[in-house]
């Protein structure tokens, strides 16, 4: 085992699975020499060389686009897109080249492409670094879309993402890079795409969460608990696309609350999709109104930060809110 930080450990994991499969290379503008600009590659071009590390240009459609090549030549790219906020000129890409490719060819061309993306705010970055769109994303068949909230979890998310032979869009909360230290296996494993865990046991509220939220989500169950005497059961997605239904159901028809915890503008965000999938299969059970909590619909703001992202007191009032009803 090793204490890691989420960003040891997906670096750590990159380094595995090069060194396992030399069909696995990195692309990404200042991925090499520089480290990428969390460090997330560091050191990995010496170790690799420049021919599976590549440096490119700013341009992240000709990334993109460079990867489905590749990925349709036999090799396994993960690029990296230093924010998500600029994954914009490669999203037709994606969306209209990248995730429809197995569907298209009548499944003769398979484009195991994982894309890298650090996402969120909490640190500062202002409006153009801080963005969450994974809604953007998960309306799109073809595309996986994963979000770890732990080192641990990364590990095994990354692993599985890669080795998936479609492409998965792994979202990475920067908030959480160095957050916190967790204790990582040192051997390799993989954690499945589309299952979700239990990360709070709870019979009172559903809170249904992922990423850096998840934490906030925790912190709130957590004052819930001592302070109000309702006992909170926090739901990590961990993948959004495919969604782990079973966990969800399993959950919220056992409480009959539900509140969602995500950090993207509220309308049409991924509170939404789960509000409705709540609403359409098991409304006999709900007690009360299934609440989002989210960020507001406004561009996101840096001097307010702390203001526009869910807080602990923000998800509360949700939770008593249902409790209450």
């Amino acid at each position: 085992m090793s204490d890691r930080t989420m960003v040891e450990s997906i670096r750590s994991t990159l380094r595995d699975v090069m060194a396992e499969d030399d069909r696995i290379i990195l692309l990404g503008e200042d991925i090499g020499v520089n480290g990428g600009v969390f460090r997330a590659t560091e050191g990995l071009i010496e170790e690799f060389g420049s021919e599976r590390v590549i440096d490119t240009p700013l341009n992240e459609s000709g990334v993109l686009g460079f990867s489905i090549g590749l990925a349709l030549n036999g090799l396994i790219p993960v690029p990296e897109i230093q924010f998500i906020d600029f994954i914009w000129p490669g999203f037709d890409q994606i969306m209209s080249e990248l995730s429809k490719f197995r569907y298209r060819s009548g499944g003769l061309f398979e484009t195991p492409v994982t894309i890298r993306a650090p996402y969120g705010g909490g640190v500062g970055g202002a409006i153009y670094h801080s963005q969450s769109p994974e809604a953007y994303f998960t309306h799109t068949p073809g595309i996986k879309v994963v979000v770890p909230s732990g080192p641990h979890d990364a590990k095994g998310l990354l692993m599985s993402s890669i080795k998936d032979p479609d492409p998965v869009l792994f979202m990475e909360p920067k908030r959480l890079y160095r957050a916190f230290r967790e204790e990582v296996p040192d051997d390799e494993y993989s954690i499945p795409l589309g299952n979700a865990k239990i990360a709070r046991k709870g019979s009172d509220v559903t809170v249904i969460s992922y990423g850096s939220m998840l934490h906030v989500a925790l912190d709130s169950a957590e004052e819930a608990s001592e302070k109000h005497g309702i006992e909170c059961e926090v739901v990590d997605l961990r993948t959004l696309m495919p969604l782990d239904i079973e966990t969800i159901e399993e959950s919220v028809t056992k409480t009959g609350r539900v509140v969602s915890v995500t950090e993207a503008p509220k309308t049409t965000g991924f509170g939404a999709e789960l509000s409705a999938l709540v609403a359409e299969k098991w409304i006999e059970y709900m007690e009360g109104p299934i609440v989002r909590v989210a960020g507001f619909d406004t561009p996101f703001p840096f001097v307010q930060e702390e203001d526009y992202l869910p807080t602990p007191a923000r998800v509360l009032e949700g939770v008593q809110r249902v409790y209450n009803f």
